[in-house]
C-alpha cells in the first residue's frame, strides 16, 4: 500500500464556498491525491497524497485556480555536500519530501534555502543525514546568537589537516618504493637484492591499504553509498578510480596467475598519491572557501554582545543584548559600539557609520538623532532609547539579506544543472568506453593500459568546479556589495542589473535631499536682509508647510529670535499673511505679489535666473513694500553629479520620473545632464510610465525611495531602493542602497558586471578543462605522439581546477568601487 502524506496550507483569496468547492474538486482530481479538505473559516486546505504527486504540485494548482498559498520560510545547514552532482540529490530529496514546495541548495553556503508548507523537519533532516548530508535547521537561530560561519571552515580544515598529513606520511615511502625506480634504476635494482619483488608490493599494499582505508575511506565509503543508491557523485569517481587500482594491484600482489601474461603489475603509488592529492585539493579549497564569508564574518562581529541599561535608580547595569526590550535607556562611551537601534536621548558625539553604510565620514549625533546598533561611538557620551530589538534591527536585517542573497540561485545556474544531472553518469560511461577500447584496440599489454586509462578518466573528472562556479562568486560579489553599503535582496538582481539598458530615477530623496532649503536671500535695495528675514520666519513660524519649516530653520540657524504673530492667514496657492511686531507682512509668489499691486520688476532677472536653476522664486513684502527676493530649492545631493555622468560612461540611458511641475524638473535635469524628463507624474501613473519606457528603451532599473515609489520599483525589472538611516525600506526593492546616495547605483552596477563576468570565467573553465582533459585522459592523444596521462597527475589536475574556481571568485574582495561615497 503507498505511503499517505499529509498536506497542509494556509491559502488567502478564498471568499465563499465556490472557491472552496473549486479547490477541492481540482485537488481531488489530481492523481494520489485524497481527503481533500478545505475551510474556509481558517483558511486551511488539507489533504493526502502519495508519491505520485509532491506538495509543489499541489501548491501550483491552488495558485493556477487564482487563489495565493501562504508558506514559510526555513533554512538549512547540510554537511557533506562536495560537488555539483551532491547539490542535484539533496535538491531533489528536498523537493519530494512532504511539505516542501520549493528549495534552493548552495554548495559554497553548504546551505538550503526552502519554502515550506508544513514539514516535519526531524524527519526531513533524518532523511539527509541518513542519505549521507548531516542536516539542522538554522533560520529559527537569533542573529546575535548565529555562529560565525568560519567557525565551520576552520572545524573542517583542522580534520582535513589531520586527513592530508596522514595521507602524505603514508604516501611518500609508497611513492619512494614505486617510483624511485624509475628516476635511479640503480635503486631499483638495489631494493630488489635486498628485499625482493613480492616484499616490496606487499609493503607497498599495506602503505596503500593505510591510505585507502585512513584518510581516504570517508571518500571512499560516501562513493559506494552513492553508487548503491544508484545516485553516482564527485566521491564516486574517486572510489572507482583509486579502487580499481587498488583492488587490480591486490590481485597483482597476491594471485597473480589470475591476470594474464604480461599485465602483472602495481598502482599502489597512484593510489596513495591520489587520495592525497585530492585531500590536498579540499583542503585548499576550503581554506578559500573560508575567505568567501568574510562579509557575514564582519557583520556578526559588530554585534554587541552587553549594553549598559540604565536604571530606575540612575545607574548603569551591564546586561546581556537578548534581555534588552524597547524603551529601554542605554549609556555608549566614547570608542564603544552602539549595541542596537534607537534613538539619541542626550549627549552630543560623532559616530562612525562606515562598517554599515561605507561611508567614511562620521556622522554627528545630538538629541534627537537615530542610531544604528553596530556602529561606533566616536567621541562623547550617549544616551539612548531602543526603539528596535532581536530580528528587526538594521543590522539582522543586513545580515539577512546578505545571507539571502549568497543563498540564492541565479538563472545562469540552471544551465549548469542541467548539465552536472547527468555528468558523472557520463563520465562514468566514458571510463567504461575507454576501457573497453584500450582492452580490445589497445596494444600489449592492453588490460594495464585500459585500466591505467579508464581510472585516469574518472579521476580527472571534475564536477566540483562546475558545482561552485556560480555559488562561490555570488557569495563574494554579494558580500563585497554589502562592504560597499549594498545590499541585493534579491539574488536574481545580480544577474538582472547587467543587463539593464535604462535607469529610471525619482527626483525627491533620490537625486536630491528631499527637504527644501533657503538657498537665497536678496533684500531690496535699502532694506535689512537680517531683520526682514527675521520677520519672514516669524510669519511661517505659524505654518506646517515643508517650505514655511525651511524658512524658519534659515532663521534659527542666523540664531535670530522668533517674533510673536497676529492676524495669520493661509491662502491656498498664493503665500502667507500677518502681522508681525506690528508690522503687515506678506509673502509668497509672483501672482500674490500681482494681486497685492505690488510691482516685482527689480527682482525679475535674479528670479529668471533662479528659475532656470531649478529653484522656485518667491516674494516679502513689508507694509505693502517689496522687501526680499528669496528662493527655495531642493538641492541636488553632492554625490549626484558623479554618479550620473558614471551611469552615462557605463552606456546607460537617464531618465528622471518626478511628480514635480516641468520647468523645475527640466531645469535639474539640465543640469545634471539627464537624457529625458516625465514630469508631473502622479504615483499611481508611474507604474505606467515604466511600462512605457521598458518599451521604448528595454530592461530598466528604478531608484526610488522605496515608500512611494513601491508601485514602480516592483514594476521595474530591477527595482532599487534608497535606504535612509536606520529607515530602510526593502520589501518593494530588489536592491538597497544604505547610504541614500546615487553613487550606490554605479556600485550596484559594477558589483553586478564584475560578478558575472567572474561567474562566466569559472563556468567556461569548468567546462573547458572537463572537455578538454577528459579525452587526454581517455588517450586520444597516443595515436598521435604517444601520449597518456597518468592517474596520478589527473589527480592533481581534478583537485586544482575547484581550487582556481575559487580563488577566482576571491578576486573579487578587490574590487574597487567605481564611485566612493562620498
Amino acid at each position: 500500500m503507498a505511503t499517505l502524506h499529509s498536506f497542509n496550507a494556509l491559502v488567502d483569496g478564498m471568499t465563499c464556498a465556490s472557491c472552496v468547492g473549486r479547490i477541492e474538486s481540482s485537488l481531488a482530481a489530481m492523481p494520489g491525491v485524497q481527503d481533500v479538505n478545505v475551510n474556509l473559516a481558517t483558511r486551511k486546505v488539507q489533504a493526502k497524497y502519495n508519491d505520485e504527486q509532491t506538495s509543489q504540485a499541489l501548491v501550483n494548482n491552488i495558485i493556477e485556480l487564482g487563489f495565493k498559498p501562504i508558506l514559510s520560510h526555513a533554512e538549512l545547514a547540510i554537511e557533506g555536500m562536495t560537488c555539483a552532482s551532491c547539490v542535484s540529490r539533496v535538491e531533489k530529496s528536498l523537493l519530494n519530501f512532504p511539505g516542501v514546495v520549493s528549495a534552493t541548495v548552495n554548495l559554497a553556503t553548504q546551505k538550503a534555502q526552502l519554502e515550506i508548507t508544513d514539514t516535519d523537519f526531524n524527519s526531513l533532516t533524518a532523511l539527509l543525514t541518513e542519505q549521507g548530508y548531516p542536516a539542522k535547521r538554522i533560520d529559527e537561530t537569533p542573529v546575535s546568537e548565529q555562529q560565525d560561519p568560519s567557525a565551520h571552515f576552520t572545524e573542517t580544515l583542522s580534520e582535513l589537516k589531520k586527513s592530508l598529513w596522514i595521507a602524505f606520511a603514508l604516501a611518500l615511502p609508497l611513492f619512494i618504493l614505486e617510483m624511485g625506480g624509475h628516476v635511479l634504476p640503480a635503486f631499483h635494482v638495489w631494493l630488489n637484492d635486498l628485499i625482493g619483488q613480492k616484499t616490496n608490493w606487499v609493503i607497498q599494499s599495506l602503505l596503500a591499504a593505510g591510505v585507502f582505508f585512513g584518510p581516504g575511506w570517508p571518500l571512499i565509503k560516501l562513493g559506494v553509498r552513492g553508487l548503491l543508491r544508484w545516485s553516482p557523485d564527485m566521491n564516486a569517481l574517486v572510489a572507482l578510480g583509486t579502487g580499481s587500482a587498488f583492488g587490480y594491484s591486490l590481485v597483482a600482489t597476491f594471485s597473480p596467475q589470475l591476470l594474464p601474461e604480461g599485465t602483472v603489475n602495481v598502482y599502489y603509488e597512484a593510489v596513495g598519491v591520489i587520495i592525497t592529492l585530492i585531500l590536498l585539493g579540499r583542503y585548499l579549497e576550503n581554506k578559500a572557501k573560508s575567505n568567501t564569508s568574510e562579509a557575514i564574518q564582519g557583520l556578526l562581529k559588530l554585534q554587541v554582545k552587553t549594553a549598559r541599561v540604565i536604571t530606575c535608580c540612575g545607574n548603569a547595569k551591564e546586561t546581556p543584548i537578548a534581555e534588552i526590550t524597547v524603551g529601554k535607556t542605554l549609556e555608549i562611551l566614547s570608542g564603544e559600539r552602539i549595541p542596537l537601534d534607537g534613538v539619541v536621548l542626550s549627549g552630543h558625539s560623532f559616530v562612525d557609520e562606515s562598517m554599515l553604510s561605507g561611508e567614511p565620514i562620521p556622522v554627528e549625533k545630538t538629541e534627537g538623532s537615530a542610531v544604528v546598533g553596530g556602529t561606533i561611538n566616536q567621541t562623547g557620551v550617549l544616551r539612548m532609547r531602543v526603539e528596535k530589538v532581536g530580528q528587526d534591527t538594521m543590522l539582522a536585517q543586513i545580515i539577512r539579506l546578505v545571507e539571502q542573497a549568497q543563498g540564492s540561485r541565479l538563472p545562469i545556474q540552471n544551465l549548469v544543472n542541467q548539465i552536472t544531472a547527468w555528468f558523472v553518469p557520463a563520465v562514468m560511461a566514458a571510463a567504461a568506453l575507454t576501457f573497453l577500447v584500450w582492452l580490445v584496440f589497445g596494444p600489449s599489454p592492453a588490460l594495464t593500459l585500459a585500466l591505467v586509462n579508464a581510472v585516469a578518466v574518472l579521476i580527472i573528472a571534475c564536477p566540483c568546479a562546475m558545482g561552485l562556479a556560480t555559488p562561490t562568486s555570488i557569495m563574494v560579489g554579494t558580500g563585497r556589495a554589502a562592504q560597499m553599503g549594498v545590499l541585493f535582496r534579491q539574488g536574481t538582481a545580480l544577474q538582472g542589473l547587467q543587463d539593464v539598458q535604462v535607469v529610471a530615477l525619482d527626483k525627491t530623496g533620490t537625486l536630491t535631499e528631499g527637504k527644501p532649503l533657503l538657498t537665497d536671500f536678496i533684500a531690496a535695495e535699502g532694506a535689512d536682509a537680517q531683520r526682514a528675514l527675521q520677520l519672514l520666519a516669524s510669519l511661517e513660524h505659524q505654518s506646517s508647510h515643508p517650505v514655511a519649516q525651511a524658512l524658519v530653520s534659515a532663521a534659527h540657524q542666523k540664531n535670530l529670535e522668533l517674533l510673536p504673530v497676529t492676524e495669520f492667514e493661509s491662502l491656498t496657492g498664493l503665500g502667507v499673511r500677518g502681522t508681525v511686531d506690528g508690522l503687515r507682512i506678506e509673502v509668497g509668489a509672483d501672482r500674490f505679489m500681482t494681486q497685492l499691486a505690488i510691482q516685482v520688476d527689480s527682482f525679475a532677472a535674479q528670479a529668471q535666473q533662479l528659475a532656470q536653476l531649478g529653484k522656485t522664486p518667491m516674494y516679502l513684502a513689508i507694509n505693502g513694500k517689496l522687501s526680499a527676493l528669496l528662493a527655495i530649492a531642493d538641492p541636488i545631493k553632492a554625490s549626484t553629479p558623479a554618479a550620473i555622468n558614471a551611469l552615462h560612461e557605463l552606456g546607460l540611458k537617464i531618465v528622471m520620473v518626478t511628480g514635480d511641475n516641468r520647468h523645475t524638473a527640466q531645469a535639474i535635469a539640465e543640469q545634471l545632464g539627464i537624457d529625458e524628463v516625465v514630469a508631473e507624474v502622479m504615483p499611481a501613473q508611474k507604474v505606467e510610465t515604466v511600462q512605457q519606457l521598458q518599451q521604448r528603451h528595454g530592461k530598466l532599473a528604478f531608484v526610488g525611495d522605496g515608500i512611494n515609489d513601491a508601485p514602480a520599483l516592483v514594476t521595474a525589472d530591477v527595482g532599487i531602493a534608497i535606504g535612509t538611516g536606520s529607515d530602510i525600506t526593502i520589501d518593494a526593492a530588489d536592491v538597497v542602497l544604505i547610504s541614500g546616495k546615487l553613487t550606490g547605483v554605479v556600485n550596484a552596477l559594477q558589483i553586478s558586471r564584475s560578478t558575472l563576468r567572474n561567474i562566466k570565467q569559472n563556468l567556461f573553465w569548468a567546462f573547458a578543462y572537463n572537455a578538454a582533459l577528459v579525452p587526454v585522459a581517455a588517450g586520444v592523444l597516443y595515436p598521435f605522439n604517444g601520449t597518456l596521462l597518468s592517474p596520478v597527475f589527473a589527480a592533481g589536475a581534478m583537485a586544482m581546477s575547484s581550487v582556481f574556481v575559487v580563488s577566482n571568485a576571491l578576486r573579487l574582495r578587490r574590487l574597487k568601487p567605481m564611485l566612493a561615497e562620498a
